[in-house]
């Protein structure tokens, strides 16, 4: 299978570029700058952008040697940068700072921008810019405040670009990586889902042979879509434990499990839901709260596991940007917050792992289900997070308040799907706040909760815009909430976009 290799310099679109060009049919891969990968049907590089100049004293730069792999170069933004450093070329701090929308003019026809791309919009996101080409390199396309937007070196086959191609501003950036990834490196678009399950379910098969698989299943898409795919490889020998922690949506632990009936997959429920509100019990921090929740359910899976003896195998549904995000280009990253896989099992259940789904994206994921026989209902189900509605009740957690919660997130999502902008927003949900306010029921005063709406729309959660949800839908769903569920007296819309908030309060 052909491939594409981007070496990562710690950009926050690197994932952006590997996203377009797997949607060309092409499967591309992400590797830190400085690590070796296997050159087995690599057709070319891409250097993404980065945080960092290249004049700085700990900048990142590549190996050398991949300059001498005879392979297509594309540098993006601080890879032209790297390029321009390798061979020869002066790099400085931009008089003008260049930052937003450019109009990119064609200087010459060349194989990575055509005239189809020529004056069109481009994303700039740069503070350095090229002042002088490396010695071989001509330019050939350029913006008001950048000479030097595109160049090449078509005997060595390198091409740079001062701009961000694989974001959604520039008009014609896919365009420019198809012409890159076809025309200059001569991929073949053999990179879909059909082809993936195929090659999965054999492997499968091949890594555990007559044992027997356990795995962690949620009710989320991702962990769904494992379950599924280790039965059609492996059949009753795949056990999926669905652990109630008592801290899931009104009606999960049934909706899931009739789902798993449907598709005929082994299931082991078990409800530990006391557990769970035990350990939590006067927890208010959110960090303690995910890490307790993470520790409380490897003890009660790690519980369930030593009963299958011949179990020798965990299926777990990490997805490539949890892959990626674990590698940073210089050290650990900034811990935002904990993801909800924390700590792992135990190791003295000497469990082999298998991850089936950590090459894919999330709209890959989808996909996947699909061509599994998922239901499109489930399969498009808004993201919920691990550690469930304990880290959407800001403050205690109490069955009180879970039960608040529950029946006014029931209502919220309910109207979506009633006005058919379900599909429409990436993820909503409710939020209880530790916030009372005064209102006023039947002529009384009421001192009660406030309850936080939020609806986002994205395209893998990366980044994040508020829902524009029509005032009148917002209206009803708010009258619903306090006249239906006792305890809330206020409704509120959260309008903050990612960055710089999060998706999640918690």
């Amino acid at each position: 299978m052909d491939k594409i290799v981007i070496l990562d310099f710690g950009s926050q679109y690197t994932q952006l570029i590997a996203r377009k060009i797997r949607e060309l049919g092409v499967y591309a891969e992400i590797i830190p700058f400085n690590k070796d990968f296997d050159k087995v049907d690599v057709k070319g590089i891409i250097l993404s952008g980065s945080p960092s100049s290249i004049y700085e004293n700990d900048a990142p730069l590549p190996k050398k040697e991949i300059f001498n792999l005879n392979l297509p170069i594309l540098g993006i933004c601080y890879g032209m940068q790297v390029v321009a450093n390798r061979f020869g070329g002066v790099i400085a701090k931009a008089q003008k700072r260049e930052y937003g929308l450019a109009k990119l003019k064609l200087l010459k026809e060349n194989p990575l921008i055509d005239r189809e791309i020529d004056n069109t919009i481009v994303w700039m996101s740069h503070g350095d810019r090229l002042e002088s080409l490396p010695e071989g390199f001509e330019a050939v396309a350029k913006t008001d405040n950048s000479p030097f937007a595109a160049i090449q070196n078509l005997n060595k086959r390198i091409w740079a670009v001062q701009f961000h191609p694989e974001v959604y501003h520039s008009q014609k950036g896919k365009r420019l990586l198809s012409n890159f990834v076809f025309e200059i490196c001569n991929a073949k678009a053999n990179w879909n889902m059909g082809n993936f399950l195929t090659q999965q379910i054999e492997k499968i098969k091949q890594t555990v042979k007559d044992k027997r698989v356990i795995g962690a299943v949620s009710g989320g898409v991702d962990s769904s879509v494992v379950a599924v795919l280790m039965n059609k490889a492996i059949g009753d020998r795949f056990v999926g434990v669905f652990v109630n922690t008592g801290l899931l949506r009104k009606n999960e632990p049934e909706y899931v499990l009739n789902l798993f009936k449907k598709l005929n997959v082994n299931i082991r429920y078990e409800d530990a839901s006391e557990l769970f509100l035990e350990r939590l019990k006067g927890i208010e921090d959110p960090e303690k709260k995910r890490k307790i929740i993470g520790h409380t359910f490897i003890d009660v899976f790690a519980k369930i596991a030593k009963e299958y003896n011949n179990a020798e195998f965990l299926a777990q549904g990490t997805l490539y940007p949890d892959i990626i995000e674990s590698v940073s280009v210089k050290g650990p990253s900034a811990t935002i917050k904990s993801h909800h896989n924390v700590g792992g099992l135990p190791k003295d259940l000497n469990f082999k792992l298998i991850e089936p789904l950590r090459e894919l994206f999330k709209d890959e994921v989808r996909q996947l289900g699909r061509q599994l026989g998922i239901d499109e209902e489930f399969i498009n189900r808004h993201p919920f997070p691990g550690p469930g509605l304990a880290i959407r009740i800001i403050g205690k957690i109490t069955k009180e308040r879970l039960k608040i919660l529950r029946e006014a997130d029931a209502i919220l999502i309910e109207e979506i799907k009633k006005a058919n902008i379900y599909n429409d927003i990436w993820q909503a949900f409710a939020v209880l706040l530790p916030v009372s306010s005064v209102g006023v029921m039947g002529d009384k005063r009421t001192y009660e909760n406030v309850l936080a709406i939020r609806a986002v729309d994205s395209v893998d959660g990366m980044t994040a815009n508020f829902s524009k949800i029509d005032y009148e839908l917002l209206g009803k769903i708010s009258s619903r909430i306090i006249n239906e569920v006792e305890g809330i007296n206020r409704v509120v819309y959260d309008i903050s976009s990612k960055p710089p908030a999060t998706i999640e309060w918690e």
